[in-house]
């Protein structure tokens, strides 16, 4: 396409806009004969009317309207692309309000922002934990944390973890009596420690997955808590079996605190993404924010081959 058409779709997309040749020429800083000479140009190299004209006013024929669907958003973005990067000439300041669930807040986002913000003074972030599917445009939430799968069709999604697991574990002290879980239906004669959900007040089920196998638990025990901290503590205290990211506790795993079971049936599932409203909306301190938070691979080895991926469990 010759860039003179560019030029002659911004006019389109004003002239569509605003509805009116004087008030695009006005935005535009151009004269309305100009804007209309550019328009009927675009009309002859598409050979198609994108424009109705009458002495009074201008509306937008069928062809226009699906050309301003499809094209509008695209120049939409290159322009706040280009205001963000005009921003990082100025100093990212201000406050970043996000939500997200415990794991997230305490495993994702605290690592790394707080390598970050030191060398950022002037920005602020506020996390809220919350396991709620809270909407951040209503509660004026500048981003949120989900899984990947859970988010809307319509936000801008960053991821910021791998793809995850679940680990299921107990202290050495607990399987001092007791037989270590072989399947998960074992789980009924254990002492589990359950996690009351705050969307729906239920209690969590364990999801398990063995090849085509898929079994849900719903195990009981002395201890329920609607947090993922206090149940990990539990069961260093050997009060019971915990179903929790194995993030959260691999470090007790490594030095031995904790012994991990029914690995073999804990597949992956899909990791977290920050997510918000609009690339439009976004601001220099939350572009910090992003890229701080944004994962990234390791680098591979020289000379070693990279293992397949495991599929994702939805």
């Amino acid at each position: 396409m010759p860039r003179d058409s560019y030029n002659d779709l911004l006019a389109f997309i004003q002239v569509a806009q605003q509805g009116s040749f004087t008030r695009a020429a006005a935005q535009m800083g151009v004269s309305p004969s100009a804007l209309s000479h550019a328009i009927r140009a675009l009309e002859a190299r598409l050979d198609v009317r994108l424009l109705t004209r009458t002495t009074r006013s201008v509306s937008v024929t069928e062809a226009g309207e699906r050309l301003l669907a499809s094209v509008a958003p695209h120049f939409e973005d290159i322009d706040a692309e280009l205001a963000a990067v005009s921003e990082l000439r100025k100093k990212p300041s201000g406050l970043v309000r996000i939500t997200a669930a415990e794991f997230p807040a305490t495993y994702l986002i605290w690592p790394k922002l707080s390598k970050v913000l030191p060398d950022y003074p002037d920005i602020a972030v506020e996390v809220t934990v919350d396991y709620n599917r809270t909407d951040i445009v209503s509660e004026r939430y500048d981003a949120g944390v989900r899984l990947g799968d859970e988010i809307a069709k319509d936000m801008i999604a960053v991821r910021i973890s791998s793809d995850m697991r679940i680990a299921v574990v107990g202290s050495p002290a607990y399987f001092a009596g007791r037989p270590p879980p072989k399947k998960p239906h074992d789980l009924a004669e254990h002492n589990c420690i359950n996690l009351r959900l705050p969307t729906h007040g239920g209690l969590m089920v364990w999801d398990f997955r063995k090849g085509k196998r898929e079994l849900k638990v719903r195990v009981t025990g002395q201890w329920i808590y609607n947090s993922i901290s206090p149940i990990v503590r539990a069961s260093l205290a050997g009060q019971g079996l915990a179903f929790v990211p194995e993030d959260a506790v691999a470090e007790h795993i490594a030095e031995g605190r904790l012994v991990r079971v029914l690995d073999d049936w804990c597949q992956p599932y899909t990791g977290y993404h920050l997510y918000y409203p609009s690339r439009r909306q976004s601001s220099g301190a939350l572009a910090v924010i992003v890229e701080a938070l944004r994962h990234r691979e390791p680098p591979r080895k020289p000379g070693k081959t990279a293992k397949p991926k495991r599929p994702s469990a939805s």
